[in-house]
């Protein structure tokens, strides 16, 4: 069932969830402590940890909590290939299937509005799914976004295959169509977009995303401030819970009135320069997400922030390699599941005016342990890891994601 693969926690009642989700919080930080121990680290504390562990914070919001779901196209368990849903199964198994989201406990009703919406469309076209790029087809992936206030942005994925632009053009009418006028009407839509990949992943420089109706962009409010979000910019799934989350993350990087913010992976610029930082620095990979922080920053009247688009490992050692502020640096980073690159960690450590850093971690077992390890390893002259190491000390969960058995972990290290 795909309630069960997908939001494995769903049946426990949410007190129960909660503990799961600490309990593998405190396996992570012993493992953490053991491998410290490992490289000559002496990190073991109480309990075995490597550092205090908070009790874990609630999400504010525990049923269609996502603010952004992504659908495939593919055969269902009926064998109709224009289902639109998730993927349950594995690749190895070969049983790999394509499930409506309708029970999905955490999805809301709107993504799933659209979804069905978006079936309905498909069952209509002429034209087939994409279920193998190299086996022809068109009709891709799905992804939805809302706000608060109800506001709904629809990003449609086709590969034109040899489509010419006339024929091209055509698709793209009838796609909005059906959203405006059609029976896709029904979702209410502010946004629909379209776009050409002929690649599984594909960024706006890639292949542009193309505004067929609607407004370009939605807005959401976050901490009192206001927020705008582009089709592909990373903005936290859970948007109540990632108030809470910032700010935990403002009180723990103990910003005094000098203090300098450098944020790595910044996405729009959620995590705010509060009145008592002296400036923020931004650095985030997704160009469309750079020129929303810049908006951002602007619209809320927030003048001492500066924002870097371009890869992590090469913005970072560069404006690392030449500070010469003298006032108090504290590092925010919230990389993707596959962690910070290790040019990253070097330029990190290599900076002695870093006192402090916090890591936001969506997998701290996974390759963001590799992270920590290079943070707080003795200097390597092999590995280029230079620099004072750091020292976990404090360890806080927060559940970002009801059902699911993730969480965020936010872990501050000094020195």
């Amino acid at each position: 069932r795909l309630a069960d693969a997908a939001t494995p926690l769903w049946r426990l009642p949410y007190e129960e969830q909660l503990q799961v989700k600490y309990d593998s919080q405190r396996k992570t930080l012993r493992t953490l402590a053991s491998r410290l121990e490992e490289a000559g680290v002496d990190a073991r504390k109480p309990g075995g940890l490597c550092c205090p562990l908070r009790p874990i914070v609630p999400s504010p919001v525990i049923n269609g909590y996502r603010n952004k779901s992504s659908f495939s196209v593919n055969r269902g368990p009926d064998g109709n290939p224009k289902t639109v849903g998730l993927y349950v199964g594995t690749g190895r198994a070969r049983n790999i299937v394509c499930v409506k989201a309708d029970h999905m406990e955490n999805i809301p009703a709107k993504h799933k509005q659209v979804a069905q919406g978006y079936a309905e469309f498909l069952r209509r076209s002429p034209l087939q799914p994409c279920l193998l790029f190299h086996r022809g087809g068109h009709w891709r992936e799905l992804v939805v976004r809302t706000n608060s206030r109800g506001h709904a942005m629809a990003v449609v994925t086709f590969h034109p295959q040899q489509l010419g632009q006339e024929a091209l053009a055509a698709q793209k009418a009838s796609l909005k169509e059906f959203f405006t006028c059609g029976p896709g009407a029904a979702c209410t839509l502010t946004s629909l977009y379209f776009q050409e990949s002929t690649m599984t992943r594909c960024s706006h420089e890639q292949s542009p995303y193309q505004l067929l109706y609607g407004e370009p962009h939605i807005f959401e409010e976050l901490l009192g401030l206001k927020f705008r979000i582009s089709p592909d910019a990373f903005f936290q799934v859970n948007t109540r819970g990632a108030e809470v989350l910032y700010q935990e993350v403002g009180k723990l990087s103990q910003a005094a009135g000098d203090t300098v913010l450098l944020d790595v992976c910044c996405g729009t610029g959620e995590q705010r320069p509060r009145s008592t930082m002296s400036k923020v620095i931004g650095i985030e990979i997704v160009e469309k997400a750079v020129e929303d922080a810049r908006w951002n920053a602007a619209f809320n009247g927030i003048s001492n922030c500066e924002f870097h688009g371009g890869k992590a490992e090469t913005v970072l050692p560069r404006l690392l390699s030449s500070w010469k502020d003298d006032r108090p640096l504290v590092a925010v980073v919230n990389p993707s599941r596959a962690g910070l690159h290790y040019r990253v960690v070097q330029a990190l450590r290599s900076c002695e005016a870093i006192r402090r850093l916090l890591y936001v971690s969506c997998k701290p077992e996974g390759e963001a342990m590799r992270n920590f390890l290079e943070l707080c390893c003795p200097p390597d002259p092999r590995k280029k890891l230079a620099g004072e190491p750091f020292a976990p000390k404090l360890a806080v969960p927060f559940d970002l994601f009801p059902h699911t058995v993730h969480c965020e972990l936010v872990l501050l290290f000094a020195r």
